[in-house]
């Protein structure tokens, strides 16, 4: 199950926290963003215990869209330790997302 965060606990558990964590920044009106939304709860699943999987509503926090250039939803960002490590912009299969997240672990 992903997590949904808001800017206080985007930086508690993103920037702040340890290990790996997913974010899809999003929109509820956005039709990519619900297409992709089913994949995202497979990987949140899938990797349990291994990163920690988050949404972010780029309507509902501006500021973190602005401050990681969220230009285009759905993307995905990778965060490591704080530090973000990969981007993926767009509608993508679950392969791909998976891609991304085991070139880091």
């Amino acid at each position: 199950m992903e997590n949904i965060f808001n800017e206080e606990t985007f930086k508690k558990e993103v920037i702040e926290g340890k290990g790996k964590v997913l974010v899809d920044f999003y929109a509820d009106w956005c039709s990519p963003c619900k297409m992709l939304a089913p994949t995202i709860e497979k990987v949140a699943e899938k990797y349990i215990g291994k990163i920690t999987v988050g949404k972010v509503n780029i309507d509902e926090c501006p500021n973190l869209a602005a401050t990681y250039k969220v230009m285009s939803i759905p993307t995905l960002i990778l965060f490591d330790n704080g530090e973000k490590v990969e981007t993926i912009i767009g509608l993508v299969d679950q392969k791909e997302v998976e891609a991304m997240i085991v070139k880091h672990i």
